[in-house]
């Protein structure tokens, strides 16, 4: 079903490990889930400006029995109610439950791939080309820019391999997510 313009709505789009929180790999225990510094603060300045908050996150432990669904499906509805304790609306996580492929054959949602970007586009009705992807290394600028969105890097330290690429250039990089939002909200026109 196509939606009018106007009906779209702008969202930011967020990787979780290393972005929004510390990367402990395969952590699913919220006790260990350590917010990065300033992100309250910037996500309630995202949500003022009129963008909605979407967290878009590879988790290769499922495939690779890390943890369990159950895990999983806990840990995401404590980032829900930290984000409401904290003032804010989380409207969707989208995740990958796959392995990194082996074979350069991949599924269409695994960052680089821009599929869970556009799985919410279509269900959550956005408007991709007023929409930024926030995140640390290069696939998650990859995925975004390959879905149309303006992209930010948070260069801290957590990109170690920087393959470049046609769509591998963020519009905007900065060592603090502070910073990525005060970016976007002097780029954008508030509630718009």
């Amino acid at each position: 079903m196509q939606h009018p313009e106007s009906s779209l709505v702008k969202v930011i789009f967020l990787d979780k490990d290393g972005t929004l929180v510390k990367d402990v790999p395969y952590n699913v225990d919220p006790e260990k889930v350590v917010f990065e510094t300033g992100v309250f603060e910037g996500l309630r300045a995202l949500q003022d400006y009129g963008f909605k908050l979407v967290i878009i996150s590879n988790q290769s432990g499922l495939a690779l029995e890390r943890f369990t669904q159950v895990q999983l499906d806990d840990l995401i509805d404590y980032f829900y109610l930290i984000f409401e304790q904290n003032g804010i609306e989380l409207s969707g996580f989208y995740y990958c439950p796959h392995a990194p492929s082996s074979e350069n054959v991949s599924c269409a949602c695994r960052k680089p791939q821009p599929g869970l970007l556009i799985q919410a586009a279509h269900e959550l009705h956005i408007d991709l080309a007023r929409s930024w992807m926030i995140g640390d290394i290069l696939h998650d600028v990859e995925a975004g820019n390959r879905a149309g969105c303006r992209t930010i890097l948070i260069d801290n330290g957590n990109e170690t391999e920087w393959l470049k690429g046609p769509f591998r250039e963020p519009t905007y990089t900065t060592p603090h997510f502070p910073d990525a939002t005060n970016h976007i909200t002097k780029n954008a026109v508030p509630n718009a």
